[in-house]
């Protein structure tokens, strides 16, 4: 079973029920894209977002690969952004079958989460995953990476360091939403682009921001990605449950590389 962040809120994706089921089907694009008013919200990890696709055929996996990004950042906020967006080039890499890639990122994450300070659990995470990637077992692989991003989570609210939560799901939802951005950008697909219509996770992962201790909301980077949330909203959002064409499909992919690109490559520490 797909494993779950819950966060209280006001908002959670639709299908949240049938998702959690004995025995639930793979999430559609309709009840990732569709929002309600419940009690919490479920911010979709990158190996659901990635699931979501309804493109035939197989995607391009490794066309999405970036170049390696710097383990040693100033400040834990980028660091936290970082990690999420390293746990979903994890996703791309096991969608892609390539095991080499894996244990490269995996090693990357181990990296990021020991400069976060989090629990010798999730540092142990990464034996798991090179173990897993040596024997081609890519389900397994699937699920350790979100138990991965669970451990961090959990390890930081123990830690009492609630305001960097959101920003692991927050880089890992930028990433995850590139990546569903540049595929659809090179073979649109109308079922698929659905994926992207999250107007209501959006505005609560912006609540959520506005919401971190006011000496982490003066960082420049958390600065950055709280005055670019707002457009990105408007981006996924479409009237009367609208359909993103191919040409809002490109206006979004441009708006999260280029958040992508600020949280990856402000000034690392020395």
């Amino acid at each position: 079973m797909l494993s779950r962040l819950r966060i209280g809120a006001t908002f959670s994706l639709l299908g949240v029920s049938a998702l959690l089921a004995a025995d639930p089907a793979l999430l559609t694009p309709e009840q990732m894209a569709s929002a309600v008013r419940s009690d919490t919200i479920t911010i979709p990890t990158p190996g659901e977002l990635f699931a979501a696709l309804s493109k035939p055929g197989k995607p391009n996996w490794t066309a999405q690969y970036r170049e390696p990004i710097p383990t040693t950042y100033r400040s834990r906020a980028q660091i936290a952004l970082n990690l999420g967006g390293l746990i979903a080039d994890g996703f791309i890499a096991v969608e892609a079958q390539d095991s080499q890639q894996v244990k490269n990122i995996g090693t990357d994450i181990i990296k990021l989460a020991k400069a976060l300070g989090v629990s010798e659990n999730v540092l142990g995470r990464g034996k798991s995953i090179n173990e897993f990637a040596e024997g081609n077992q890519w389900d397994a692989l699937q699920e350790e990476l979100e138990a991965t991003q669970n451990e961090v989570k959990s390890s930081m609210q123990s830690n009492r360091d609630q305001d960097f939560i959101i920003l692991v799901s927050l880089g890992g939802w930028v990433r995850g939403t590139q990546v569903v951005g540049g595929l659809l950008q090179k073979e649109y697909n109308e079922g698929s682009a659905k994926v992207l219509r999250q107007p209501a996770l959006v505005s609560f992962m912006q609540d959520k921001v506005k919401a971190v201790s006011p000496e982490l909301q003066e960082e420049p980077l958390v600065k950055a990605v709280s005055a670019q949330l707002p457009d990105i909203q408007k981006l996924v959002t479409f009237p009367d449950g609208g359909t993103p064409t191919a040409e809002d499909v490109g206006r979004l992919n441009a708006a999260v590389s280029k958040l992508m690109d600020e949280i990856e490559s402000k000034v690392e520490a020395k």
